[in-house]
């Protein structure tokens, strides 16, 4: 019977030692997954400056093609309006030059 006494000590002394393994590494775990949750909350934080400064972004670009395509229309109704003032000035050149060779001839 001591023999049998001395198996089932040593088997509870081998079973308190896997416990007290097995919470260390639950223990190193419980770290590990601290450690994420706060890398994880610092990527949230990031993640929301970023998103917030990318909306800022985009309304930023959005109002400044908005300003690029009226600098665009303007630019093309000023070059088509001055485009008829450089054919009403050559009609008008033609028109003078006629108008002198016909007052040239009456002389």
């Amino acid at each position: 019977m001591a023999a049998q006494g001395a198996a089932l000590q040593s088997s509870n002394a081998e079973l308190v030692k896997c416990i007290e393994d097995l919470r260390e590494k639950r223990e190193g775990m419980l770290k590990q997954i601290a450690d994420e949750e706060s890398e994880k909350m610092k990527i949230q934080v990031e993640l929301q400056q970023l998103t917030k400064r990318l909306a800022a972004i985009n309304e930023s670009l959005a109002r400044k093609l908005d300003t690029k395509n009226e600098y665009d229309k303007v630019i093309q109704e000023t070059e088509a309006a001055y485009l008829k003032i450089l054919e009403s000035s050559q009609t008008l050149l033609t028109v003078l030059k006629r108008e002198s060779v016909s007052m040239t001839k009456r002389r």
